[in-house]
């Protein structure tokens, strides 16, 4: 009886595996068609489920004219998806006792931040984590001089019509400003602060400063264009901004290294990141900022944008789910991570060059790429 069950037991798990392996298989062949079309360069994937990194791999090319294959140790500039980065390192800021997420930006930064039109009304760090600032990028978001009214005499073009607190508008000079104030706030170098303080306790691989990783392991982007509908490289990403750092300012050069958008990541390490905001706030015995302040940064500010702190809740990415997450563009580069804090699993999807075109505010490759992981949930 006893070999008869444990017979039974063993065909099971024959089964199961095979399923498993015959699953995984059905979902590469329908990545790889994605590169054969000519729809993406490359692109590494990563996804969580039941709170556990189930899958990496990795598609298509890393280079293309040498025909280099994309790996999943390769890192790739993550664009956006930064901004949770800076944002939990204010919160662990706040936790220390060190900021108040209702500060005045100007008291922060050392010069005026404000509307002209509404020059009562203070626009707080919370305001520019959640991109209610009433603040633009149309004087640029590579320096702080763009809104520094003592360096740009069109400053107050920053600002939009309405009141702080009272829009919501997507802007990259929000997240320069918050790695400035975490520099001055913590004493540490942006990049410096983040490596110390998230990358190192989670055993991370990645960072903003060029010059402090293996240039080896950098995925080159492509950008697509439509004038020869071609993939063109993008050197630019990895611009390592040796001569902009020999001339520091601490407290106000922070933008050299991109708070907004220049976290340089594999997508297995950004899936590992990603753990710690599904467990709100701690991951692998790791505890990085509180519970309640992870929530608060998955906590929608926006009603039409659905943006908390640096991470936004959207329905329409996959049907019928709420995910929380970000996604990325920069230098023809398209990346998203999403997650459900409640059920979870997450998916990563990294391209370093894909077509271009968008359908309910997502790249519609990299919608094709997470529907076709997706199938990873469905048991």
């Amino acid at each position: 009886m006893y070999r008869r069950i444990m017979r039974s037991f063993s065909w099971l798990l024959v089964l199961v595996t095979y399923a498993a392996q015959a699953q995984v298989s059905t979902v590469e062949q329908s990545l790889q068609a994605i590169v054969d079309a000519g729809k993406a360069v490359g692109f590494s994937v990563a996804v969580v489920k039941k709170n556990k990194l189930v899958y990496t791999q990795s598609f298509g090319y890393k280079e293309l004219a040498a025909r280099i294959p994309l790996s999943n140790t390769d890192i790739f500039r993550i664009a956006s998806i930064s901004k949770s980065f800076s944002a939990t390192a204010v919160l662990q800021l706040v936790e220390a006792g060190k900021l108040n997420l209702q500060d005045d930006v100007s008291e922060l930064v050392g010069f005026t931040v404000r509307n002209p039109r509404f020059p009562d009304k203070a626009i707080t760090l919370e305001h520019l984590l959640s991109h209610r600032s009433g603040i633009n990028d149309s004087q640029g978001y590579f320096t702080l001089d763009a809104i520094n009214p003592a360096k740009n005499p069109h400053a107050d073009s920053c600002y939009n019509q309405y009141a702080p607190g009272d829009g919501y508008q997507y802007c990259n000079l929000n997240f320069n400003m918050v790695g400035t104030i975490i520099e001055k706030f913590s004493g540490e170098r942006f990049d410096q602060y983040i490596k110390h303080h998230i990358l190192d306790p989670l055993n991370l691989y990645g960072g903003y400063c060029v010059d402090s990783l293996d240039a080896g392991r950098f995925a080159t982007l492509y950008e697509y264009r439509n004038d020869t509908l071609g993939f063109l490289a993008s050197p630019a990403a990895y611009a390592p901004r040796r001569e902009e750092i020999s001339q520091y300012t601490m407290g106000y050069s922070t933008p050299v290294f991109s708070p907004t958008g220049g976290m340089k990541i594999s997508a297995t390490d950004l899936a590992r990141y990603m753990l710690l905001h599904m467990n709100y706030g701690k991951t692998n015995g790791q505890r990085i900022i509180s519970r309640k302040h992870s929530r608060r940064m998955q906590t929608p500010l926006s009603e039409q944008s659905g943006y908390g702190l640096a991470l936004h809740v959207t329905k329409t990415l996959l049907p019928g789910k709420t995910l929380v997450g970000h996604t990325g563009s920069a230098y023809g580069l398209h990346s998203a991570m999403f997650f459900d804090p409640k059920e979870k699993y997450g998916i990563v999807v990294i391209s370093n060059g894909c077509l271009p075109a968008y359908e309910e505010g997502f790249n519609n490759v990299i919608k094709e790429i997470v529907l076709e992981l997706s199938s990873f949930f469905q048991k």
